[in-house]
């Protein structure tokens, strides 16, 4: 089956996996893009464009600026690029305490208190993310306005106590795109429409659109995202980012509205795989209150100790034989391919897609019946209105002009049919889908004795259609990782079409350390990252 009749026929798209725009759907456009799509000088000229946590950090230690003035600086950014301008509508809700929080960070460091590489650095998170504060956790939905957590999330501490600031919470695919089957990826009945910074009317991908479109416009230093199946990684790879989703239990997901025990997952959106890393050894940790995160003790580690320029030499890593059907693409990936090997790699073709694939409509399954158990557990323990799935069908029923003004519910009414966790079929559904997708990538990697296996991440992003839905393409690389519960990492590699495109590393449990150098090595011999430039659309 073609990868894109199996994303139709298996919904799996709904997840936050973007498109492929076919060659035939574009004509030359014979005008000047300049001229045509005139970008603001005030849009390219903010003062902390493209700045590292690391520079940051060392700006505040020489007292050039403070966190407060930083903070502000963002904030007046999110004021200028998302709100107006371009207005990219990724952030859904600014956090009203954040200088707050930035001074009482200059009031630690004036006294020597350096918590760490993010103290005073402002970090912007998903709202699917509990934070005990006076901003709302919603995952986009309009069912739950209203709803303030009564307790920080458990990787919302961690950043707490390595002295972030949080910034504000990022609009999503409403309830982590598993709602319908023919959403538009970024869109939520609370949040309306995220754009793609690069071109407007195109689609940011999701379900972590906000963070994704957020860090790449430069709105904030950093961005935490989530995943199930592609919802990091394929924001990373449309907005021109780095995006890594790791090992399951690695983070804790303890107080982010679910949808699948089984592949959830949180994870670093950034502009830098350094700051990635950084990111990531804040977000790791055991958390009692998430029994996944046990399995991680004793592994978690330093990630930029594997910052090494020379991290693909000597390594053998594979790819899928199949070519893909788009010219550019494949021009594209052999280019990748051909950078990796004169960093010293060895590139080994496969065949094993198509068997990942094949457990799709499995995948799908064990989501559903996770989501109606994830969620109902999640919403009978807050002060949330809505107290169980149903009830927030009914009141998308309800309110269906608001709520569902195009495309509907069908995930969430086909969640809710679903019996127990202890129905066979979905016993099953496991077996096949996780243990299934797991013993094909180990079965690869053993044989074919590979440190890691690649390829392009996604295709370049799709128009938005909020009516109609995203339109899906043959490439997506999230779905091995996604299943087995695997580490993948998604670093810039080139435009198609004048959009961004990933690269994509992904590996067995817990090798996180691994693919952050591959992907190092691989940033710093091409550094493809290129600030977005807000063009109105692709034909002007």
């Amino acid at each position: 089956m073609k990868r894109s009749d199996f994303l139709k026929n298996t919904a799996l798209a709904t997840i936050g996996i973007p498109t492929l725009l076919a060659a035939n759907s574009f004509t030359e456009n014979k005008k000047d893009p300049k001229q045509e799509n005139p970008v603001e000088e005030s849009h390219n000229n903010f003062e902390l464009d493209e700045m590292t946590v690391l520079e940051l950090q060392d700006k505040m230690e020489k007292g050039i600026y403070t966190s407060a003035q930083i903070t502000q600086l963002y904030l007046d950014r999110i004021e200028a690029i998302d709100e107006n301008g371009p207005k990219l509508n990724s952030m859904i809700e600014v956090n009203p305490e954040a200088l707050s929080i930035a001074k009482a960070m200059d009031q630690e460091r004036k006294e020597g208190n350096v918590r760490g590489p993010l103290h005073g650095i402002p970090v912007v998170i998903k709202d699917n993310i509990d934070t005990e504060d006076k901003m709302m956790t919603t995952a986009g939905a309009l069912a739950l306005v209203g709803h303030i957590a009564e307790k920080d999330a458990f990787i919302v501490t961690q950043l707490r106590n390595a002295g972030a600031v949080i910034l504000g919470k990022t609009n999503l695919s409403e309830w982590a795109n598993f709602r319908s089957t023919n959403s538009s990826s970024g869109w939520s009945s609370r949040g309306l429409q995220t754009k793609n910074p690069y071109i407007l009317d195109h689609s940011p991908c999701g379900s972590s659109a906000g963070s994704g479109s957020a860090v790449s416009a430069n709105l904030c230093a950093i961005a935490v995202g989530t995943e199930t199946d592609g919802s990091v990684t394929c924001p990373a790879s449309i907005n021109g980012a780095v995006g890594i989703k790791p090992t399951v239990g690695l983070v804790s997901r303890s107080g982010i509205i679910p949808i699948s025990s089984t592949q959830d997952t949180a994870g670093p959106l950034t502009r830098t795989v350094t700051d990635a890393a950084i990111l990531l050894e804040v977000l790791a940790g055991v958390d009692k209150a998430d029994l996944v995160t046990h399995e991680s003790r004793g592994k978690n580690t330093n990630y930029t100790q594997f910052l090494n320029k020379d991290g693909l030499n000597g390594k053998r890593i594979g790819v899928e034989k199949k070519k893909y059907a788009n010219q550019f693409l494949n021009e594209l990936q052999e280019k990748a391919l051909d950078v990796l090997k004169k960093q010293g790699a060895t590139i080994v073709e496969l065949v094993y897609l198509d068997s990942i694939n094949a457990l799709g409509s499995d995948e799908l399954k064990v989501l559903k019946y996770e989501f109606k158990n994830g969620v109902n557990n999640y919403l009978s323990n807050t002060n949330a209105k809505m107290k169980n799935l149903a009830a927030v069908i009914k009141f998308n029923k309800d309110n269906e002009d608001a709520a569902m003004p195009t495309f509907k519910q069908e995930l969430l009414e086909e969640s809710e049919t679903k019996k127990d966790l202890k129905d066979p079929a979905y016993i099953k559904a496991v077996k096949n889908s996780h243990i299934g997708s797991k013993k094909i990538i180990d079965d690869v990697m053993k044989k074919n004795n590979l440190d890691a296996i690649t390829g392009l991440t996604i295709g370049p992003a799709c128009s938005i259609d909020v009516i109609y839905g995203d339109k899906w393409g043959e490439v997506s690389l999230t779905a091995p990782a996604a299943m087995s519960c695997y580490p993948h990492i998604s670093v810039p590699c080139g435009k198609v079409y004048d959009l961004p495109v990933g690269l994509s590393f992904f590996s067995s449990a817990y090798r996180e350390g691994e693919i952050i150098s591959l992907a190092y090595a691989f940033e710093q011999a091409t550094k493809h990252r290129v600030k977005p430039e807000f063009k109105k659309s692709f034909l002007a």
